[in-house]
């Protein structure tokens, strides 16, 4: 299979990109890379506390500098944060340099995987279920926007999830 320079996974929060990705990139032999994690690492401090003290507008900005890096690499998995679609320069960055992955997982199902999670901060509201939902509306077009491979999640396990994006994958690659 020819494969192409990167892929990046998004997603809901909750949608499984991390251990889809994890897993789809040993299949693959390739690099995984959850762009969160780079962002604490190069950072030196966790999501909630950029959050807290630089804001989402702050978070987002550092994180288009580190989806810019990434996206430049080969051979490479990457899942990315929930709200990376939001901006226009990212979903660029994404749709551009690789073949990007839609997690489609339904809201109700995102909720019973996230609602004991409290290291997402977008979900420390007082109805963090119906912020769930709000977030799929506005969300799901963009990430439909940005996909070239879109994969129905929620019900199978990660494992048929990465068989599926690896068939999908190696149709792409045909063409």
């Amino acid at each position: 299979m020819n494969q192409p320079k990167c892929i990046v996974l998004v997603g809901m929060p909750g949608s499984g990109k991390t251990t889809v990705g994890r897993e789809l990139a040993k299949r693959l032999g390739l690099r995984f890379v959850d762009s969160d994690h780079e962002i604490e690492l190069r950072t030196g401090v966790k999501i909630p506390t950029i959050f807290e003290i630089e804001g989402e507008e702050g978070f987002r900005k550092r994180e288009t500098c580190t989806l810019d890096a990434l996206t430049q690499e080969s051979g490479l998995v990457l899942a990315t944060g929930g709200g990376a679609v939001i901006s226009a320069t990212n979903r660029q960055l994404m749709s551009g340099r690789g073949v990007v992955v839609y997690l489609n997982v339904p809201p109700h199902i995102l909720w019973e995987r996230t609602r004991h999670d409290r290291s997402r901060p977008l979900l420390q509201v007082a109805d963090p279920r119906g912020r769930l939902q709000q977030l799929y509306v506005t969300r799901d077009p963009l990430y439909r926007e940005v996909a070239h491979i879109i994969v129905e999640g929620g019900r199978g396990t990660p494992h048929a999830m990465v068989r599926m994006i690896e068939k999908e994958l190696q149709t792409l690659c045909e063409h």
